[in-house]
């Protein structure tokens, strides 16, 4: 048998509960082009079908030694296709992208599932020349990289918490206040105001019951899947089942609130200022648009992040 450098996992020391989670587990904190070793006592042509189903073509499955008493397999990482990236993706992939897609009008938080080329589509924008252009865009930008994808569930929950929804809580009280003001003193010239007013209070709603069920409901749950995990304990029961059920609930309400918020922006036309556009009238408009850039950081980092990596923590720990 050859002399392989590489990690090897021995499938049959495994316990056989754990052993397709535990390869999988590997999988998943491999970079791009990185690769392990499986040794086995029989073919594992069953895996190489599972990984498929469940991650996809991005990954080669060489066979070094093919029994038949041992099989060895070398399982690589392989670059996922620009074509097929997602907007939530290409963020996870490179941070500072969340700004240069917020310029461009690309929702990378709601509409993360989408790939580029998709959204390019909607938006009329040329496909190549996004490329380009975000090539371009990291080159002159400074590198800065927040590890959001290595935090532990618990951590990451938290930070959203302590973070995001206390930017609303400390914000959106003075956004209602102001757009109630400037409607009411310039709605009469400017009608889209009083749409624009009906809209943030329709989001202020929307997000207050929102975060009080994720800080009461869903983060608890995610931080005990993240507490079993570590405690290698099982699971109580809960009476929305799976974590799937909230999580779904959760990113509905996350489009409806984007919505609104991309019809605030259509109705101010990218929130330009008339010119008879008084101090407070100026001030509203930087408060949203600042909220707006917030809210899509904070979605992406639940739908793209956190959400996608509990629905794996939970199938872990119920297989």
């Amino acid at each position: 048998m050859p002399t392989i450098k590489e990690f090897t996992l021995v499938v049959p020391d495994l316990e056989p509960r754990l052993k397709h989670s535990t390869i999988f587990e590997h999988f998943d904190q491999l970079d791009e082009g990185e690769s392990f070793l499986i040794q086995n006592d029989h073919d594992p042509k069953p895996l190489y079908y599972q990984l498929l189903a469940e991650r996809g073509n991005q990954f080669t499955f060489d066979y070094i030694e093919n029994g038949p008493i041992e099989w060895l397999i070398r399982i690589q990482k392989t670059p996922k296709p620009a074509d097929l990236l997602t907007l939530g993706e290409f963020v996870n992939q490179d941070f500072r992208l969340a700004s240069f897609f917020s310029q461009k009008g690309l929702d990378f938080c709601c509409g993360g599932k989408k790939t580029l080329k998709q959204a390019c589509t909607e938006k009329s924008l040329d496909y190549l020349d996004m490329l380009f252009q975000i090539e371009e865009f990291k080159a002159a930008s400074r590198q800065t990289s927040v590890p959001y994808q290595d935090w532990s569930l618990d951590f990451l929950a938290d930070y959203i918490v302590n973070t995001h929804h206390t930017y609303v809580r400390k914000h959106l009280p003075d956004i209602q206040f102001f757009a109630e003001k400037v409607q009411r003193v310039h709605g009469d010239r400017h009608p889209e105001l009083i749409r624009v007013y009906q809209l943030v209070m329709e989001i202020a709603e929307e997000l207050t019951m929102h975060m009080m069920k994720e800080e009461q409901v869903l983060f608890p749950f995610i931080k005990a899947l993240t507490l079993a995990k570590k405690t290698n304990e099982k699971l109580a029961p809960v009476h929305f089942g799976t974590v799937r059920n909230p999580i779904h609930m959760m990113e509905m309400e996350h489009e409806q609130v984007g919505h609104n918020l991309e019809n605030i922006r259509t109705l101010t036309q990218n929130y330009l200022l008339p010119e008879d556009a008084c101090g407070t009238y100026t001030v509203l408009f930087q408060m949203l648009q600042a909220f707006e850039e917030d809210l899509h950081i904070h979605i992406h980092l639940e739908n793209n992040v956190l959400f996608p990596q509990s629905l794996e923590l939970e199938k872990e720990l119920t297989n």
